[in-house]
Protein backbone atom coordinates (compact mmCIF):
# COMPACT_ATOMS: atom_id res chain seq x y z
CA UNK A 1 0.00 0.00 0.00
CA UNK A 2 1.71 3.46 -0.68
CA UNK A 3 1.33 6.04 2.22
CA UNK A 4 1.45 9.72 1.48
CA UNK A 5 4.01 11.61 2.79
CA UNK A 6 4.54 15.72 3.60
CA UNK A 7 8.17 16.55 3.60
CA UNK A 8 8.98 20.47 4.09
CA UNK A 9 12.41 20.56 3.75
CA UNK A 10 14.03 24.38 4.81
CA UNK A 11 17.13 25.43 3.10
CA UNK A 12 19.27 27.87 1.30
CA UNK A 13 20.56 27.98 -1.64
CA UNK A 14 23.70 28.99 -0.46
CA UNK A 15 23.95 25.82 1.28
CA UNK A 16 25.98 22.45 0.31
CA UNK A 17 24.67 20.65 2.92
CA UNK A 18 21.27 21.22 1.22
CA UNK A 19 22.49 20.26 -2.08
CA UNK A 20 23.94 16.69 -0.62
CA UNK A 21 20.49 16.89 1.85
CA UNK A 22 17.99 16.94 -0.79
CA UNK A 23 19.76 14.48 -3.32
CA UNK A 24 19.96 12.21 -0.16
CA UNK A 25 17.03 12.31 0.65
CA UNK A 26 15.31 12.01 -3.23
CA UNK A 27 17.58 8.87 -3.50
CA UNK A 28 15.96 7.08 -0.34
CA UNK A 29 12.59 8.43 -1.71
CA UNK A 30 13.44 6.49 -4.86
CA UNK A 31 14.57 3.22 -3.10
CA UNK A 32 11.33 3.08 -1.33
CA UNK A 33 9.53 3.65 -4.45
CA UNK A 34 5.65 3.01 -4.57
CA UNK A 35 5.92 2.65 -0.47
CA UNK A 36 5.35 6.62 -0.19
CA UNK A 37 4.15 9.22 -2.35
CA UNK A 38 5.95 11.91 -1.10
CA UNK A 39 4.99 15.43 -1.68
CA UNK A 40 8.36 17.83 -1.10
CA UNK A 41 8.03 21.77 -0.65
CA UNK A 42 10.61 23.87 -0.35
CA UNK A 43 10.89 26.62 2.63
CA UNK A 44 13.48 29.55 2.51
CA UNK A 45 16.55 30.23 4.98
CA UNK A 46 18.82 32.45 4.54
CA UNK A 47 23.05 32.02 5.77
CA UNK A 48 23.92 35.26 4.36
CA UNK A 49 20.76 37.51 4.64
CA UNK A 50 22.82 40.64 5.29
CA UNK A 51 25.25 39.81 2.35
CA UNK A 52 26.46 42.70 0.09
CA UNK A 53 25.76 43.01 -3.68
CA UNK A 54 28.11 40.95 -5.83
CA UNK A 55 28.99 38.47 -2.86
CA UNK A 56 31.89 37.88 -0.50
CA UNK A 57 34.90 35.76 -1.48
CA UNK A 58 33.88 32.46 0.51
CA UNK A 59 37.51 31.95 1.88
CA UNK A 60 36.96 35.56 3.88
CA UNK A 61 33.34 34.66 4.34
CA UNK A 62 34.07 31.49 6.25
CA UNK A 63 37.13 33.14 7.93
CA UNK A 64 35.35 36.04 9.50
CA UNK A 65 32.36 33.70 10.58
CA UNK A 66 33.53 30.45 11.79
CA UNK A 67 37.70 31.50 12.42
CA UNK A 68 38.56 28.56 9.41
CA UNK A 69 42.44 28.90 7.39
CA UNK A 70 42.31 28.75 4.03
CA UNK A 71 43.63 24.99 4.42
CA UNK A 72 40.76 24.20 6.21
CA UNK A 73 38.26 25.76 4.46
CA UNK A 74 39.72 23.75 1.07
CA UNK A 75 39.82 20.16 3.18
CA UNK A 76 35.82 20.93 4.04
CA UNK A 77 35.31 21.46 0.30
CA UNK A 78 36.73 18.47 -0.29
CA UNK A 79 34.76 16.62 1.87
CA UNK A 80 31.76 17.93 0.56
CA UNK A 81 32.75 16.77 -3.05
CA UNK A 82 33.29 13.81 -1.74
CA UNK A 83 29.55 13.36 -0.19
CA UNK A 84 28.24 15.29 -3.21
CA UNK A 85 29.92 12.37 -5.72
CA UNK A 86 28.50 9.57 -2.90
CA UNK A 87 24.61 11.18 -3.83
CA UNK A 88 25.18 12.13 -7.36
CA UNK A 89 25.50 15.58 -6.66
CA UNK A 90 29.05 17.45 -8.68
CA UNK A 91 30.15 20.18 -6.93
CA UNK A 92 32.20 22.56 -9.34
CA UNK A 93 34.73 25.51 -8.20
CA UNK A 94 32.89 28.01 -5.97
CA UNK A 95 34.95 31.20 -5.13
CA UNK A 96 32.00 33.91 -3.30
CA UNK A 97 28.95 33.50 -1.52
CA UNK A 98 25.77 35.21 -2.00
CA UNK A 99 22.73 36.69 -1.21
CA UNK A 100 19.95 34.39 -2.03
CA UNK A 101 16.95 36.78 -1.47
CA UNK A 102 15.73 36.62 -4.49
CA UNK A 103 15.73 33.12 -5.56
CA UNK A 104 13.64 32.50 -2.58
CA UNK A 105 11.18 34.95 -4.18
CA UNK A 106 10.97 33.10 -7.11
CA UNK A 107 11.24 29.80 -5.47
CA UNK A 108 8.08 31.20 -3.76
CA UNK A 109 6.30 31.83 -7.29
CA UNK A 110 7.33 28.39 -8.61
CA UNK A 111 5.21 26.92 -6.08
CA UNK A 112 2.45 28.82 -7.07
CA UNK A 113 3.63 27.34 -10.83
CA UNK A 114 3.83 24.03 -9.61
CA UNK A 115 7.45 24.03 -10.76
CA UNK A 116 9.35 24.48 -7.26
CA UNK A 117 11.26 21.46 -6.61
CA UNK A 118 13.12 21.60 -10.15
CA UNK A 119 13.74 24.97 -9.98
CA UNK A 120 15.40 24.25 -6.69
CA UNK A 121 17.65 21.96 -8.14
CA UNK A 122 18.39 23.95 -10.85
CA UNK A 123 19.60 26.83 -8.78
CA UNK A 124 21.62 24.32 -6.35
CA UNK A 125 23.37 22.95 -9.25
CA UNK A 126 23.78 26.84 -10.84
CA UNK A 127 25.13 27.71 -7.99
CA UNK A 128 27.09 24.65 -6.32
CA UNK A 129 27.56 22.70 -9.79
CA UNK A 130 28.93 26.10 -11.80
CA UNK A 131 29.61 28.32 -9.19
CA UNK A 132 26.89 30.86 -10.64
CA UNK A 133 25.45 33.98 -8.90
CA UNK A 134 22.23 33.14 -7.50
CA UNK A 135 21.49 36.72 -6.75
CA UNK A 136 22.18 37.97 -10.38
CA UNK A 137 18.80 38.19 -12.38
CA UNK A 138 19.69 36.45 -15.70
CA UNK A 139 20.67 33.32 -13.39
CA UNK A 140 17.24 33.10 -12.03
CA UNK A 141 15.30 33.79 -15.04
CA UNK A 142 17.84 31.19 -17.00
CA UNK A 143 17.46 28.30 -14.28
CA UNK A 144 13.57 28.81 -14.08
CA UNK A 145 13.33 28.60 -18.20
CA UNK A 146 15.59 25.46 -18.05
CA UNK A 147 12.99 23.75 -16.15
CA UNK A 148 9.69 24.75 -18.26
CA UNK A 149 9.04 28.49 -16.21
CA UNK A 150 7.68 31.40 -18.08
CA UNK A 151 11.08 33.24 -18.55
CA UNK A 152 8.84 36.58 -18.84
CA UNK A 153 6.91 36.28 -15.78
CA UNK A 154 10.08 34.99 -14.03
CA UNK A 155 12.10 38.60 -14.39
CA UNK A 156 8.04 40.06 -13.50
CA UNK A 157 8.61 38.53 -10.45
CA UNK A 158 11.82 39.92 -9.68
CA UNK A 159 11.71 43.35 -11.31
CA UNK A 160 8.71 43.52 -9.06
CA UNK A 161 9.46 42.48 -5.95
CA UNK A 162 6.43 40.26 -5.52
CA UNK A 163 6.55 37.77 -2.54
CA UNK A 164 8.61 39.49 -0.50
CA UNK A 165 6.21 39.91 2.64
CA UNK A 166 5.35 35.98 1.94
CA UNK A 167 9.24 34.99 2.16
CA UNK A 168 10.04 36.96 5.06
CA UNK A 169 6.65 35.22 7.03
CA UNK A 170 8.27 32.11 6.11
CA UNK A 171 11.49 33.01 7.47
CA UNK A 172 10.28 34.03 10.59
CA UNK A 173 7.81 31.50 11.04
CA UNK A 174 10.75 28.94 10.68
CA UNK A 175 13.12 30.52 12.91
CA UNK A 176 10.21 30.91 15.89
CA UNK A 177 9.89 26.88 15.85
CA UNK A 178 13.63 26.74 16.78
CA UNK A 179 15.04 26.36 13.49
CA UNK A 180 19.04 27.67 13.23
CA UNK A 181 20.77 25.59 10.62
CA UNK A 182 20.05 23.62 7.65
CA UNK A 183 18.94 21.74 5.55
CA UNK A 184 16.06 20.82 8.64
CA UNK A 185 13.67 18.69 7.20
CA UNK A 186 10.56 18.36 8.74
CA UNK A 187 8.38 14.94 7.94
CA UNK A 188 4.48 14.96 8.03
CA UNK A 189 4.76 18.01 10.05
CA UNK A 190 5.77 16.23 13.05
CA UNK A 191 9.12 14.89 12.82
CA UNK A 192 12.31 17.27 12.37
CA UNK A 193 15.74 15.55 11.09
CA UNK A 194 18.57 18.03 10.42
CA UNK A 195 21.74 18.02 8.19
CA UNK A 196 23.28 15.92 5.44
CA UNK A 197 21.71 13.09 6.52
CA UNK A 198 23.44 9.56 4.32
CA UNK A 199 20.76 8.02 1.56
CA UNK A 200 20.37 4.95 3.90
CA UNK A 201 19.61 7.54 7.26
CA UNK A 202 16.58 9.00 5.56
CA UNK A 203 15.50 5.83 4.47
CA UNK A 204 15.02 4.50 7.99
CA UNK A 205 13.45 7.56 8.86
CA UNK A 206 11.12 7.36 6.16
CA UNK A 207 10.19 4.15 7.19
CA UNK A 208 9.99 5.09 10.96
CA UNK A 209 7.93 7.79 10.34
CA UNK A 210 5.31 5.76 7.42
CA UNK A 211 5.04 3.08 10.21
CA UNK A 212 3.93 5.64 13.11
CA UNK A 213 1.60 7.17 10.66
Amino acid sequence: MTQPLKIDFVSDIACPWCAIGLSSLQLALTRLGDAVDAQIAVHPFELNPDMTPGGEAIVDYLGKKYGRTPEQIAETQAMIRERGESVGFEFGPRSYVYNTFDAHRLLHWAGIEGKQLPLKQALLRAYHGEGKDPSDPAVLIEAARSVGLDADKASAVLESGDYAQEVRAEERQYQQMGIQSVPSIIFNGRYLVTGGQPVEAFEQIVQQVLAEA
